[in-house]
C-alpha cells in the first residue's frame, strides 16, 4: 500500500523570514492523522531568507537530520561545533541529554532550502553528538544515515536508514520483512509502483516488499527514502 501525502496538503507556517511545509504535525500545526510514521517524527521543508535563521534554542532526546537542498547553512552548538554546510551536505545531531544550537543562513543574498528531519531515538539521555558529511557528488541510491554508520553513512540511535536518490534512470528498492518506507520527493516527477508523485509529495509505503521508481518527463530526480521498522 502506498499512501500519498501531496505537497499542497501539508501543513504550513509563514514567519516572514521562514516559509515551512510540515509533512507531520509540528508546532502550531496539528493533524491527528499525521503525527509521524514509525520512528520518523518530523519532515519540514524549510525556506530561510538571507541573513536570518533559527537562533540558539534547545533540544533533547531526538535524532535531528538536516539535508541541504540549496544555499548554505551555518551551524553552531553547545558542543563547540561551528560549521557551514552547502547543498548536498547532511548533518546529524543526537540531542540526547540536551544541546543548544543555532542554524542560520549566512548569505546576504541567497535563500536557503533544507529538509529538517527528526527521528525518535531508541534510548533517552544519550551523550549528545554531531556529525556532517558531503554527499553532493553521489548518484543513484546512496546511503546517508544508518544505525551503525556502515558504507560511510552517518550513524543515528535508531533502527532507521535514510537514502538519497538522485538519478535520471529507473530505480528499484526492496524492503525486508517487518520493514516499511517513506519517500519524500525533492525534485522531478516519478511513478512509484504506478502511483505518480511530484516535487514536494511524500509517500508512506506499507506492506510492499518492493518498489519500482519510474522517471517521468526525463526529469532529474532527487528524493529521500527512509527504510524504517514496522
Amino acid at each position: 500500500m502506498i499512501n500519498v501525502r501531496h505537497s499542497q496538503e501539508r501543513g504550513g507556517s509563514s514567519m516572514g523570514w521562514l516559509q515551512s511545509q510540515h509533512s507531520f504535525s509540528f508546532a502550531d500545526y496539528y493533524d491527528p492523522n499525521f503525527m509521524g510514521f514509525s520512528s520518523l517524527r518530523v519532515i519540514n521543508d524549510d525556506w530561510i531568507a538571507p541573513a536570518t535563521g533559527f537562533p540558539l534554542h534547545p533540544h533533547r532526546d531526538m535524532e535531528i537530520i538536516s539535508y541541504i537542498i540549496a544555499g548554505e547553512i551555518e551551524h553552531q552548538d553547545s558542543m563547540g561545533n561551528s560549521n557551514i554546510l552547502r547543498a548536498g551536505m547532511v548533518q546529524t545531531m543526537s540531542a540526547g541529554s540536551g544541546i543548544v544550537h543555532s542554524e542560520m543562513n549566512p548569505s546576504a543574498t541567497q535563500p536557503l532550502q533544507l529538509l529538517q528531519i527528526w527521528i525518535q531515538p531508541n534510548q533517552k539521555g544519550l551523550t549528545p553528538s554531531y556529525q556532517q558529511q558531503d554527499f553532493s557528488h553521489t548518484e543513484g541510491l546512496s546511503l546517508l544515515v544508518s544505525p551503525d554508520g556502515h558504507d560511510d553513512s552517518l550513524p543515528i540511535h535508531q533502527d532507521a536508514y535514510l537514502y538519497k536518490l538522485k538519478t535520471r534512470s529507473e530505480q528499484s528498492y526492496s524492503f525486508k520483512q517487518q520493514r516499511q518506507g517513506y519517500l519524500q520527493l525533492v525534485a522531478g516527477e516519478i511513478m512509484v509502483n504506478g502511483i505518480p508523485l511530484q516535487a514536494g509529495d511524500g509517500a508512506a509505503i506499507t506492506d510492499e516488499s518492493h518498489i519500482q521508481i519510474e522517471i517521468l518527463n526525463d526529469s532529474c530526480v532527487e528524493a529521500l527514502l527512509f527504510d524504517l521498522k514496522r
